[in-house]
């Protein structure tokens, strides 16, 4: 389960529990359908309830920062946890995504 909010120009998904081959295609479903709202131009991903992360999960991140990029949109990670960042520095994907320590970053940009 996954919480959406929407603030102005910015929406907000918050997954929880594990992101893997299981439910990788609704979590990119959900993320493609926020992300193409007219009216937002930042994507932000709170993932401080993620338990787990798999190889699905991080391709259906990839495959949403490079709708972002080619919509000339913000895609961006907040607030994850030291296990789940690790495999983004091990597959050196740290330097891919901007990621934030929290929410509360998003009012300095």
């Amino acid at each position: 389960m996954q919480a959406v909010l929407n603030y102005p120009k910015i929406a907000v998904i918050r997954p929880q529990g594990c992101l893997n081959a299981a439910n990788a295609l609704e979590f990119e479903r959900d993320m493609t359908t926020a992300l193409a709202q007219n009216d937002i131009s930042i994507l932000v991903v709170d993932l401080v309830a993620v338990e787990s992360l798999d190889s699905a999960g991080l391709m259906a991140l990839l495959s949403t920062h490079k709708l972002a990029l080619g919509l000339g949109r913000s895609f961006r990670l907040c607030a994850v946890t030291p296990s789940i960042r690790i495999i983004f520095e091990l597959t050196q994907l740290d330097r891919v995504f901007e990621i934030l320590d929290d929410e509360i970053e998003l009012d300095a940009t």
